[in-house]
C-alpha cells in the first residue's frame, strides 16, 4: 500500500512542548524528572520541577507578561521579553496580524536578552482573569513557536502559569533580572511558518485547522482585525480554548487527541503516525507548523 504525506496547518495555533530535568542525585530521588543532559523532552514542565532546574547552566526562564505584571513579581532568576499585542519583540503587525519580525531583529533581541544557541528555556505566562476566555495562555505558545523558528529547540512552558508557581508555595521576587549579552545566530526553521499562499495552494490537499473560536470560524462573530466573516474553505474547527482546564493547565494528552479526532474525523485521525521518544509526552499542536507533536508527520495511506 503507497502512503504519502500529509500534512496539517494550523491557522492560529497553540502549542504543547518540550521541558528538561535535573541533576543525577537530585534525578536518584525524583524518578520522574527529565535530566537536560539526556536530550528527552517532556511537552510542559510543573512547578515542582522548574524550581529543581531553574538554576541550572544554560537553563533560561523567560516571563513573557508585561513588564508591569513581571515586575510585581516573577520566578527568582527570570528574565522579562514581553509578547504585546499589536507588536512587540516577537511579532509585528503591519499589514497583517502577528507577523514574524525580520530574523535579524529576532537574532538582536535574544542576544540583548541573553540567550545563547544552546540555552535550555522555560517560558511563564499570565493566566486567565475570569471571565475572560484563556486566551493570555496562547501568547506563550506564539513565543514558543518563535524559538523553535530561530532554532532553539528545548523549550518548555510552566503549565498552569506564574499563578501554578504561587499555588505551589514558591516565592517571587519584583527585582529585575538580567544575563550577560550573548551573540545567538538564527538557525532558521523555514518551514514553521507559512505563508497565505501556501494556505491557498493547500486548499483541498492538507488538512488546514481553524483554532480561532467556533463563533468566528462559522461567520456569526466577525474580529475586529477581519476583514470578512468565515473560514479558509475547507478548513476544520478545533478551537484553541478547548485546550485548557479551568486552572490553566492543560488537558491531558488523551483529551486532546479526542479534540483533534472529533475536529478532522476517525477516518483520518486513525491513520495518523505520531512519532515521540519512547515514555515522554507528545504534543497536539505546534503553532503555526504542520505536524502533531514536536518529531511527527502523518503518514495516509492510499486506498
Amino acid at each position: 500500500m503507497k502512503t504519502t504525506k500529509i500534512s496539517v496547518l494550523i491557522v492560529t495555533a497553540i502549542a504543547i512542548l518540550s521541558c528538561f530535568g535535573c541533576s543525577e542525585d537530585w534525578l536518584e530521588k525524583n524518578p520522574g524528572i527529565i535530566n537536560p543532559a539526556d536530550g528527552i523532552w517532556e511537552p510542559l514542565i510543573s512547578a515542582i520541577n522548574l524550581n529543581a532546574i531553574k538554576d541550572f547552566e544554560q537553563v533560561v526562564v523567560v516571563d513573557v507578561r508585561a513588564q508591569e505584571e513581571y515586575l510585581e513579581g516573577h520566578v527568582p532568576g527570570s528574565i522579562n521579553i514581553p509578547i504585546l499585542m499589536p507588536s512587540s519583540g516577537w511579532i509585528v503587525s503591519d499589514e497583517l496580524l502577528m507577523e514574524l519580525p525580520p530574523l535579524d531583529d529576532l537574532e538582536d533581541m535574544l542576544s540583548e536578552a541573553g540567550i545563547s544557541n544552546d540555552s535550555k528555556i522555560v517560558l511563564i505566562s499570565g493566566n486567565t482573569l475570569a471571565p475572560e476566555p484563556p486566551y493570555v495562555l496562547a501568547n506563550v505558545t506564539r513565543v514558543l513557536a518563535t524559538l523553535h523558528y530561530v532554532g532553539i529547540k528545548d523549550v518548555a512552558i510552566l503549565n498552569g502559569g506564574i499563578n501554578r508557581w504561587v499555588e505551589e508555595g514558591f516565592a517571587l521576587e519584583t527585582e529585575p533580572s538580567e544575563l550577560p549579552a550573548t551573540s545567538f545566530i538564527a538557525d532558521p526553521n523555514l518551514g514553521l511558518f507559512v505563508s497565505t499562499e501556501y494556505v491557498e495552494a493547500s486548499i483541498g490537499s492538507k488538512i488546514i485547522i481553524d483554532t480561532r473560536d467556533a463563533e468566528v470560524y462559522s461567520g456569526e462573530v466577525i474580529e475586529p482585525w477581519a476583514s470578512k466573516a468565515g473560514h479558509i474553505p475547507t478548513a476544520v474547527s478545533m478551537p484553541v480554548v478547548d485546550v485548557w482546564n479551568e486552572d490553566d493547565t492543560y488537558k491531558s494528552i488523551r483529551e486532546l487527541k479526542e479534540l483533534f479526532e472529533a475536529a478532522v474525523g476517525n477516518g483520518v485521525s486513525k491513520h495518523c503516525k505520531i512519532r515521540r521518544h519512547p515514555d515522554t509526552r507528545s504534543g497536539i499542536i505546534r503553532a503555526g507548523i504542520p505536524v502533531i507533536s514536536g518529531h511527527a508527520f502523518w503518514n495516509y495511506p492510499d486506498s
